[in-house]
């Protein structure tokens, strides 16, 4: 396994990092404890120390499965980089979701001890929050990582500009920084490298993308069949003509290079210089073999041509708008606040 800098901190990372959404019972692809524990213990083994979860997966589940399988696979602290997630909804009912600094506090001190640690290394917000002043979320942020709750901060899928106004802002205030971003990127999804990417690597924030296989279509899911890659994220969108043509491009240079087309795109995205590891979400531990198998198997300059050649751009999707960023039961009954 190979590490690196998680963005421009000083922690280390390996160049994957393990996506725990599929532990737990939110939906008939998701895993029991049992099924989930020989991934970890395979990600351990592979030198994964990067973890990935978020409060919502499975309404906590996912945190607690991975806090006792990484204290009972006896995984150093020290040596683990665990990331967590706050925003959206735990359940119905005013002060449930959202950025403000009542479910912030509330969040970070319910998903230690569903990890079942003193800290987390990352916490990230879950998406952009239409209704909370960005304000009271950075000052509220700040104050968990100076209570020692939480090493670093991130973001996950919004708009460059909404990101942007976190990064200055949190400047201007004199408050920690945020230092990576979890966005939507993969072979068939670059939009991100309009705005967001060239962003990312301006200001020193890591990218860890989510869906870099487009929820397994790149690695031919969408042929055999799985639960997840007929589902309808999956069933709504990679079904361009274009996006056809960027797997015929994905599957012939697979073949060329005798390897499965899931380590091809994984090895693709690991090309990208802001993009520190690539969150890998995996049903079973054998996934985790083209992945692992993408770190030490670079492509060419020529390869990644290839591969991008036949991709048309596309709407931008995986970030909220105001009419959807928060469930109607947990809306604010007044007029919403302006994002300033």
């Amino acid at each position: 396994m190979e590490y690196v800098r998680m963005g421009s901190t000083g922690t280390e990372v390996s160049r994957l990092c393990l996506g725990a959404m599929s532990f737990g019972s939110m939906a008939d692809w998701t895993l029991s404890e049992a099924d989930s524990r020989p991934i970890i213990q395979k990600a351990v083994e592979a030198g994964i120390n990067f973890f990935d979860t978020a409060d919502v997966y499975s309404r906590g589940e996912s945190e607690e499965i991975l806090g006792r399988a990484l204290k009972e696979l006896k995984v150093r602290r020290d040596e683990s980089v665990i990331a967590t997630k706050v925003y959206i909804p735990m359940g119905r009912g005013p002060n449930r979701a959202g950025l403000s600094r009542k479910h912030i506090m509330q969040s970070i001190d319910a998903s230690l001890m569903r990890l079942g640690v003193d800290y987390v290394d990352l916490y990230q917000i879950h998406r952009f929050d239409y209704f909370t002043p960005i304000e009271e979320t950075i000052e509220a942020l700040h104050d968990v990582v100076k209570a020692g709750k939480a090493l670093y901060l991130g973001a996950s899928s919004m708009y460059a500009y909404q990101f942007s106004k976190y990064l200055h802002r949190a400047d201007e205030m004199g408050c920690t920084r945020f230092s990576m971003m979890q966005n939507h990127y993969n072979l068939l999804y670059r939009e991100e490298e309009r705005e967001m990417n060239p962003l990312c690597l301006d200001e020193g924030v890591g990218l860890i993308p989510w869906s870099p296989l487009a929820g397994g279509v790149l690695a031919g899911s969408r042929i055999t069949g799985t639960t997840r890659a007929k589902s309808s994220w999956n069933r709504d969108r990679y079904n361009r003509p274009a996006d056809q043509n960027v797997l015929d491009a994905l599957m012939k240079l697979a073949e060329q290079r005798g390897e499965p087309p899931a380590q091809v795109a994984i090895s693709w995205m690991l090309s990208k210089p802001a993009v520190t590891a690539p969150i890998m979400g995996v049903t079973k531990p054998h996934q985790l073999d083209d992945p692992l198998n993408a770190v030490a198997n670079p492509l060419s300059a020529e390869e990644i041509a290839l591969l991008e050649a036949s991709y048309e751009a596309q709407a931008v999707i995986g970030a909220l708008g105001p009419e959807t960023a928060v469930p109607r039961e947990v809306r604010a009954s007044s007029i919403p606040r302006s994002p300033k």
